[in-house]
C-alpha cells in the first residue's frame, strides 16, 4: 500500500479486482488444468494441417482424415476456452457501472449476473442437448453416431456436438458453485 492509498479506499479496489485466489473454486482449478491440456490441442492440429500439406503438394498424396479431425480439434478447443475462461476470470468485463456502485450493490450485480449466466447456460445446454442427442440418436431413439458424410465418414460431428454439450454443463456447474460460494461466505 503507498502513502496516498487509504485502507477502506485500497480494499473497494481490491474488491473490484478480478476474483482473487481464495474465491477460485477447486472446479475453477480443475477446469484451468484442463484448459492448460485442451492447449496442447492447438499444435496438434497445427502439426497434421502441415502433414496434410506436405502431403498434399510435395507428394500428391492428400489425406480424408485432416480436414475433418482439424475442425474437431479447434471446434473442440473453442467450447473448452468458455469453461477456461471463467475459471481463469478472462472473460469480457464492463466494469464502468459495476465500479461505480458501493461494495453492497456491485455483490448484487456480481449476483444477478451469475444467475443470468446460468439461465444462459441452461437455454444454450438445451440447445446443444438437442443437437447432441440428434447426432447420437436415430429418430426412434437407436444409439448410432452422426457421420461427417465425407469420404472418410468419420463421427467427429457427433463428437463436436458432445463436446459442446459437455462445455456448457460445465460452465454451468461452475456459475452455481459460484453462485452457492457467494451465499456461503455471505453467512
Amino acid at each position: 500500500m503507498n502513502d496516498n492509498t487509504s485502507p477502506s479506499a485500497e480494499s473497494q479496489t481490491q474488491s473490484a479486482l478480478p476474483v482473487t485466489e481464495q474465491e477460485t473454486t477447486g472446479m475453477d482449478r480443475l477446469v484451468d488444468k484442463a484448459g492448460k491440456l485442451a492447449a496442447w490441442l492447438v499444435l496438434i492440429a497445427m502439426l497434421i494441417s502441415v502433414f496434410e500439406v506436405i502431403s498434399r503438394y510435395i507428394f500428391n498424396a492428400p489425406t480424408t482424415w485432416v480436414h475433418e479431425t482439424t475442425i474437431f480439434l479447434v471446434a473442440s478447443i473453442f467450447a473448452i476456452g468458455g469453461p477456461y475462461a471463467l475459471a481463469r476470470n478472462r472473460h469480457i468485463q464492463i466494469r464502468i457501472v459495476l465500479d461505480l456502485l458501493s461494495p453492497q450493490k456491485r455483490r448484487w450485480l456480481e449476483v444477478l449476473n451469475l444467475v443470468l449466466g446460468i439461465g444462459f447456460c441452461v437455454a444454450i445446454g438445451y440447445a446443444a442437448w438437442v443437437l447432441a442427442h440428434g447426432a447420437t440418436h436415430t429418430p426412434t431413439g437407436d444409439w448410432r453416431l452422426e457421420t461427417s458424410g465425407s469420404s472418410w465418414n468419420s463421427p467427429l460431428p457427433a463428437f463436436t456436438k458432445i463436446v459442446i454439450l459437455l462445455s456448457v454443463v460445465l460452465m454451468a456447474l461452475q456459475l452455481i458453485v459460484r453462485l452457492c460460494g457467494y451465499f456461503k461466505n455471505k453467512k
